[in-house]
């Protein structure tokens, strides 16, 4: 939805009737915006293992048990979108034993997950560079994206062997090609072409960004999905958040003015009629923070 000014606004969905009580009490809860894609940057598995003397290897499997959470909590809560940085392509650089740790727990989940995401109406597809994960893992992945592609309740996107700055570089490459083989004008190249050369051109730009385990970073990821999505962090570790957390989450966008650039209907009406415009008093000095703005928030109520 856009104002006048053509600035896209985020205003209260409608909530789907499907929802049962709980969800839908928290929803009515939220008096605001309800993130229809939400993105996350699964930080902290390592650390929380090894604050507790334990492997490394012993925290993703217990981050693997909070994507089964995270997951149903957002299928069950309306989320139409949710996208999970699982691998990154600088995580090959770990030791072997761990990366073959984590190419065999994937397999585990998307087997055993299946029933899950039948049951909570969940698509799964993925995004990333697929040919570089081991042919086990691309086939366990295969088989559950071809299980699921008839849901039609939530869309689960794992991102594997992926990098914000990869896809666009493998886009441009695409873009390129089509160019020379005469498929593209140049003329025609914008911002929407190169979406449709992305790795899943129907990926939404995600309205949330989570990142637990307090990083302050996105670690290349939607680099170009993100450019406006609202960024939320929270010092828990992966392997702690659940639910509860993520409503956590959900309520911190539900309060967010999102102004896109732009200005909000109401700011640029006042605006339009303050003194400096209509030619009586002294205009505010300009700054780069807005008279009485409060300071930087604390983590778990972070904007990007």
């Amino acid at each position: 939805m856009t104002d006048a000014s053509g600035i896209p606004q985020s205003v209260p969905q409608a909530i789907s009737p499907d929802l049962d009580p709980e969800a839908r009490a928290f929803r009515e809860s939220l008096n605001g915006p309800f993130a229809e894609h939400v993105a996350i940057i699964m930080d902290g598995n390592g650390r929380w293992a090894q604050e507790r003397g334990w492997l490394r290897v012993r925290g993703h499997k217990e981050g693997m048990e909070s994507v089964r959470h995270i997951t149903t909590a957002a299928a069950e809560l309306g989320v139409k979108s949710l996208t999970l940085y699982a691998f990154s392509r600088e995580n090959w650089k770990r030791p072997d034993l761990e990366v073959t740790a984590l190419m065999r727990l994937l397999r585990l989940f998307l087997r055993r997950e299946r029933k899950t995401m039948m049951n909570n109406g969940i698509r799964l597809l993925a995004i990333g560079r697929m040919e570089d994960l081991p042919r086990f893992a691309q086939r366990a992945l295969e088989e559950t994206i071809a299980l699921t592609a008839g849901n039609t309740k939530m869309t689960l996107r794992l991102a594997l062997s992926y990098g914000g700055r990869t896809e666009i570089a493998d886009a441009v490459l695409k873009v390129s090609r089509d160019i020379a083989a005469g498929r593209l004008k140049e003329e025609d190249v914008s911002e929407e072409t190169l979406r449709g050369y992305l790795y899943d051109p129907t990926t939404p730009d995600p309205d949330l960004v989570i990142r637990t385990a307090g990083e302050m970073r996105l670690s290349n990821f939607l680099l170009w999905q993100a450019s406006y999505a609202e960024f939320y962090v929270t010092d828990d570790c992966w392997p702690d958040f659940r639910r509860e957390q993520f409503e956590l989450a959900l309520r911190a966008y539900a309060g967010r003015k999102r102004k896109f650039g732009g200005l909000p209907q109401q700011d640029t009406d006042a605006a339009n009629t303050s003194p400096a415009n209509s030619g009586g008093g002294s205009a505010e000095p300009a700054t780069g923070q807005a008279p009485g703005t409060p300071g930087r928030p604390k983590r778990g109520a972070q904007s990007a």
